[in-house]
């Protein structure tokens, strides 16, 4: 847990707040403090046309990276169409996709989008769309040689998914309480009018947000259902709907009691404010596929529009996308996936322009691990380093970030298999979103305890 003196004034003030407001349960408190805070904050302190978001896009399962960004120079391409013969994508069908970045890759290397990504190679043509190459869970730098001595922390449980899944969004293994996203959503608590909207799941439970004092509000693509019978007639009557809302909502002398209908009514207050909100928000006339990730980030791009009903200036959205652990059946499914992912993307680009929120709004994508570059014949296993993308408006975008790596298995970037070693640390990359949203470089290693470790807190990629 953080020590109080270290939490800066902002946080301390709301952790104060909260802890008095429970101090009277005793043993209960560590439970209850949890309970309490999510409490509105005071007042949001920046003005409206401050307003910042990051969008995470999660795809779980281990997203391929050899079939994702692709080598397409010619000697780099014969590399990878001999390790993975059976999964790899011929460079005649990527010359659509094929990327010319403002600074071209070392010694000739070129890459291409995979096919079902070309609808964001526009938004990578018009610089608002960055490659990160080779990211990954690391604890500090890392050279292989390093990794087969085991002379550097390394991240644990390598290749488990649920445990990477974490060290992704936490910085620690499964079981972490808290992620990045809502450490430094803690800082961001007193700029929004409603605190509670902070931190916004699209798509179930993440810890990517959880925070010491932030805390995420779950709501699906189609917005935040009510509680049945409040709201509206409940068994044909108005009047038991009411009953039910005092029963849900009143005052109790029980703390536990109080505590859980404070909750309730403030739960029902907030899908009121959504649904009002989101009913007189700025329309949007971008098309949307039907698929789930589509739909998600539509919800956020509405969200969005609606951000000065909500009294929001800073935010945190995770959406995200299963299936993408492909040890088989890679040929005929990920290129799907591909498609949801590059369409869903661009739409929501699209939404941001109009919406005139496209520098104010960042966008990007993580997963598990990569996977090999080897093939096991009809997919790949689970690996560690892979590509990723960055969209906004604010991003210097329409280049690549970080190193590409070999195209070789058992090569120099290889801990084996065709597992990248990775060379740009997530903690990096997320400390450059956190500086873009406003988080002090004193106070990164708040957000990410070992950022300290690298020499490098800011990558460039941001505006």
């Amino acid at each position: 847990m953080t020590h109080i003196s270290k939490l800066p004034s902002l946080r301390r003030r709301e952790f104060l707040k909260r802890a008095s407001a429970v101090s009277v349960v005793g043993g209960a408190a560590p439970w209850a403090l949890q309970l309490a805070a999510i409490n509105d904050a005071a007042a949001a302190t920046a003005s409206p046309g401050d307003y910042r978001a990051l969008v995470c896009v999660f795809l779980y399962g281990g997203n391929d990276y050899g079939n994702t960004v692709i080598p397409y120079d010619t000697a780099s391409h014969q590399a990878y169409q001999a390790i993975r013969p059976t999964l790899a994508i011929g460079r005649d069908a990527l010359a659509a996709t094929a990327l010319a970045p403002t600074i071209a890759l070392p010694d000739g290397r070129q890459m291409a989008l995979a096919p079902g990504l070309s609808a964001i190679k526009p938004v990578f043509d018009a610089g608002r769309l960055g490659v990160m190459l080779n990211v990954g869970t690391l604890m500090a730098p890392t050279t292989l040689a390093q990794f087969k001595a085991a002379s550097v922390p390394l991240p644990p449980k390598l290749f488990s998914h649920n445990d990477q899944q974490s060290l992704w969004q936490s910085s620690n293994v499964e079981g972490a309480t808290t992620g990045w996203g809502g450490r430094m959503a803690d800082m961001m608590l007193a700029a929004n009018g409603k605190s509670a909207l902070t931190c916004i799941n699209l798509s179930g439970n993440a810890v990517f947000q959880a925070g010491n004092s932030a805390f995420q509000y779950q709501m699906g693509a189609g917005g935040k259902p009510p509680i049945n019978g409040v709201g509206s007639s409940l068994f044909g009557s108005s009047a038991c709907a009411s009953l039910l809302k005092s029963l849900i909502s009143e005052e109790r002398s029980h703390a536990m009691e109080q505590e859980l209908n404070r909750i309730t009514a403030r739960s029902i207050d907030l899908q009121s404010t959504l649904s009002s909100a989101l009913g007189g928000g700025a329309s949007l006339s971008t098309a949307f596929a039907t698929d789930s990730l589509s739909q998600q980030l539509k919800m956020v791009a509405r969200l969005i529009g609606a951000r000065s009903a909500l009294g929001t200036t800073r935010q945190v959205f995770f959406v995200s996308l299963g299936g993408f652990d492909l040890h088989d059946g890679l040929t005929s499914r990920h290129p799907q996936l591909m498609q949801q992912v590059g369409g869903a993307m661009a739409s929501f680009d699209a939404a941001m322009g109009e919406l005139g929120m496209s520098d104010r709004v960042t966008a990007f994508t993580a997963s598990d691990f990569g996977r090999t570059l080897s093939s096991n014949g009809d997919g790949a296993d689970h690996g560690w380093g892979s590509h990723h993308f960055v969209m906004g408006g604010a991003v210097r975008g329409g280049r690549f970030y970080g190193t590409a790596p070999s195209v070789s298995v058992n090569g120099p970037d290889d801990v084996g298999q065709g597992r990248l070693l990775p060379t740009t640390g997530v903690d990096q990359l997320a400390s450059t979103l956190a500086l873009w949203m406003g988080v002090p470089a004193t106070e990164l290693r708040t957000v990410l305890p070992n950022i300290g470790n690298f020499a490098t807190s800011d990558l460039g990629f941001m505006a």
